[in-house]
């Protein structure tokens, strides 16, 4: 079963999942904020993604923090892993784990490629 990783609070991860569902395509919602993210599935995320890709620069957590950590996050892996891990609300959202693959950021495709 694919898992959809995201915000409730967050208008792009609710048309996602409203897109999921209108193509009967079954899956898990994972809310990061409330159910968190261990350093294994952060670790797949990376693999399968890149951490450039994953990582939101745009987002109110990345804006809160300091240029120090800013900088450092862009210039270190392990640190932006290590503040991901802290704080998930970091991560590009939606993200749809199919189990072979990692979507991210698709809430406005209707996911018309899955079955």
């Amino acid at each position: 079963m694919m898992t959809l990783y995201g915000i409730k609070s967050c208008d792009t991860c609710r048309k996602a999942r409203k897109a999921l569902d209108a193509r009967g395509i079954a899956h898990h919602y994972h809310d990061l904020r409330t159910d968190g993210l261990d350093a294994a599935t952060l670790d797949r995320f990376i693999a399968l993604a890149g951490l450039e890709t994953l990582l939101n620069t745009h987002s109110t957590t990345w804006r809160g923090l300091d240029e120090a950590e800013r900088r450092a996050a862009r210039d270190d892996a392990d640190h932006a892993r290590a503040l991901i891990l802290a704080q998930p609300t970091l991560l590009k959202r939606p993200l749809l784990d199919t189990g072979e693959t990692l979507i991210v950021g698709r809430a406005r495709d209707d996911y018309a490629d899955l079955t």
